[in-house]
Formats: structure tokens, sequence, C-alpha cells
């Protein structure tokens, strides 16, 4: 990001910067929002707390559904993004150590991949060097967001960088300020949902394997376990236990900590190494009362969280952002007021049933299977036998995975 810009912005807010459309958050989902609306002829400003080398070079890695890589490919970043990220052809499907196992193939679904694989900062950095090249779109970094005044015709944003307060004034903010957002706290908007049981240890590991075109969700009595393939004989693991033991794992000694994983991965891997930290977070199931209000929208994490079985977090975020960059840009053809609670409320409409019905799956996959109880496990694995024997059930049920079932944004629409 250039410091010319920065200085120009900076002195353009001097001057009661006015902008149509205020993103509090540069994470990869508020970065998509702005992206998305590169054509939209919107003025947008990006606010983010963190410096932007900082806020990329988080190490983590993501799932990434068809449905996302279609909405990179219809913004113009997908050829920077694809050569340096995981591709996964098949997925399995485990309970432990029960034979029967379910298997996906990109025959089921009739695309080339069933999902990739993406580090953080391969794709934040493809988005933040796209935005530095759209004409309408400036940002604020770092800056910390410390009130929002709403009115009938505009927002107040009150900033204070480097030290100092600013106003910004806008026709809409738009929150994608993460599960602890400040801006859906300063709205007063409700949540509700749960903390589970649970927390996830995620770390990258190098294999042996031949392969490397798998994507795993083993489920084990305790939590389920993502295995996710990266390039260079890489794969990303989220293993999901109790709180206590999720945090023994993470500080048990590294040579008996790969011991456990050979065996929960079931030798399929070949020998391991660690090839990151191992870092903790816990797990929660969260929904906003609303994703909108008068001058405000909610997207991302902000407006909802799930498990993380089944990798679908950043892609329902992904969603988010690329419907209301549809929803705003019809808006402004029409010229209608994009603050107007009529326009953002046929946002809400459309994401938020999609997005109750995967927290509510990813919900009923992790209580189905992070248990011993002999009727449920009888009952799953019936499940597992349909699924494995019913052409329809499984591939509505990989469909909704790749998020191709539901509305399809226009930008993914190629």
């Amino acid at each position: 990001m250039t410091l010319e810009r920065q200085s120009h912005l900076r002195e353009s807010l001097d001057l009661n910067f006015d902008c149509d459309l205020a993103i509090v958050g540069g994470g990869i989902v508020g970065t998509t929002l702005a992206a998305a609306l590169k054509d939209s002829k919107l003025k947008i400003l990006l606010i983010e707390a963190q410096p932007f080398e900082v806020a990329a070079a988080r190490r983590q890695a993501y799932a990434l559904s068809v449905l996302s890589g279609r909405v990179f490919e219809g913004i113009g970043i997908w050829k920077e993004i694809f050569p340096y990220i995981g591709k996964f052809c098949h997925i399995r499907l485990s309970d432990a150590d029960y034979p029967g196992i379910v298997k996906f193939h990109t025959s089921d679904l009739g695309t080339e991949y069933l999902g990739y694989v993406a580090e953080h900062h391969v794709v934040l950095k493809a988005l933040q060097e796209f935005i530095a090249n759209c004409s309408n779109v400036s940002w604020l970094c770092p800056a910390e967001v410390i009130a929002v005044d709403y009115q009938h015709s505009g927002a107040t944003i009150s900033v204070k960088v480097e030290g100092e307060q600013q106003q910004i004034r806008t026709k809409l903010v738009v929150g994608a300020d993460g599960a602890r957002s400040r801006i859906r706290s300063l709205a007063g908007i409700k949540t509700k949902g749960w903390k589970y049981w649970q927390s996830c240890v995620a770390f990258t590991i190098k294999h042996q394997a031949t392969a490397n075109e798998t994507a795993f969700e083993r489920f084990w009595p305790a939590g389920p376990m993502g295995i996710l393939p990266l390039p260079g004989n890489r794969c990303q693991i989220v293993w999901t236990a109790p709180h206590d033991r999720a945090k023994t794992l993470q500080e048990l000694d590294e040579k008996e900590f790969l011991a456990k994983l050979e065996y929960h991965t079931g030798g399929l891997l070949g020998r391991l190494e660690m090839a990151s930290d191992r870092y903790l977070f816990p797990v929660q199931l969260m929904q906003c009362d609303r994703y909108t209000k008068s001058r405000l929208a909610l997207i991302g994490d902000a407006a909802h969280c799930c498990h993380p079985v089944g990798g679908q977090g950043l892609n329902l975020g992904i969603r988010d952002a690329a419907a209301l960059a549809q929803v705003l840009k019809e808006a402004r053809e029409k010229e209608e007021d994009i603050g107007d609670i009529r326009v953002l409320k046929r946002y809400e409409r459309w994401r938020k049933p999609e997005n109750l019905t995967i927290l509510g799956f990813t919900d009923f996959l992790d209580r189905l299977f992070s248990n011993n109880w002999l009727p449920i496990v009888a009952v799953r694995r019936l499940g597992l036998l349909m699924l494995h024997h019913l052409p329809l059930l499984k591939i509505f049920a990989l469909q909704l995975m790749t998020g191709l079932k539901g509305r399809k944004p226009q930008l993914a629409q190629h």
C-alpha cells in the first residue's frame, strides 16, 4: 500500500472527505467486498485497525469452496491466487475407524475440483494488490473506530489515526470486523448462539504421501478432524477436541504429538513432520438478530460464526461480500440510496436464511459425530451408508458443502 495514497487520503479527510461506503475491517471478507465493487462508481473507504502487512501475515489456511473460487474469478484475482493454493479432487468422510468410508469425487459434481485450500497471506495479499489499483477505493490503515453516529441521511464515523481523531461522513457503514465486531456492538445489535465445549488445534504438517489431492474429514468422538491439502506436500489440519484435551494436544512434546496424529490420520499420509506452530482457538456458533439497520450492514464473522467442521466459515463471508456487492451495484444503477434500509434488507433476506442453514448443518454434524452414545452411533453410520448408496443424497450434500446450493451471486456466474 503506497504512502502516496495514504497521504492523499489523509489530505482528503482533512477537507471533510465523504465516501459512499465505509468498510470497517480489512481482512479477506471486507477486502473482497471492496474488490467486488471495483466497477460500481461508488467511493469506498476501507478502515483497518492493523497495518496491512500485519493483517496479511497471519499464519492460517482456509478451505475455499468452488463458489468462492468463482467469486474470486469474477472479481479478477483468481489467476493470482490459483498457482499458490492446494486443490482437491476427492473428499473422504469417515467415522473414526469405522470401515464405511464415504468418498466424493469430481465426477459427482461435474467440476474440475471439489475445493481449494489457501493460506491467509496468499488470498489477502492478492486482494490488497487488486484494490491498490482500484481508483474508487481508498483506505485508512492503521485506524481505530471510536464511535459511529447514525443519522437519517448518512453516518459519521469517528476514527483515531496516528493519535488524532477524525470524522468520516458516509452513506453506509459495513461491519466486516470479525466475531467480536465493534461496529455490531456500537449499533446495539444482539446475537444468539453458544460456545461449544470444544476448541480447535490448527497447524500445518509435511507428509510423504505420493498424492496430495484429497481432503479428509475424520470424525472422532472427541470432535472432527479436517485435513486439507496445501502445495508442497503439506496439509493444514484443524483438530477439534474438548477444551482441556485440545490444550493438552497443543502443549504435547512434538514427538508424542506426531505419534497421536499419525494414529488419528490412519497412516494415510505416511511419516509426518510439523511445518508450523500449533495454535488454539475456541469454537462458537453465533447468528445476529439482524444483519442490517438503516445505514449499516454486517458481513462475515461480524454477522455469524459456525463450527469449523466442513470448512464453511470464511466461505459464508465471501458469499456475504459478493451478495452485498450485487445489491449495492443494482441500487446504484437504479439511483437508490444504498444506505436505505429497504435496499439493505434485500441483502439480509438473501444471506441470513442461507447462512442459518449452514450454521444448523455444521452444528448437526458436530453433535451427531462427537459422541459415543450407541443409538447415535447407529444413526450416523446408517447416514454414511445412505450417503454411499444414494447418489441424489450424495450430490445434495456435496452441493451444500461446495456452495453450489442456493442463490449464486452474479460474480460467480460465468
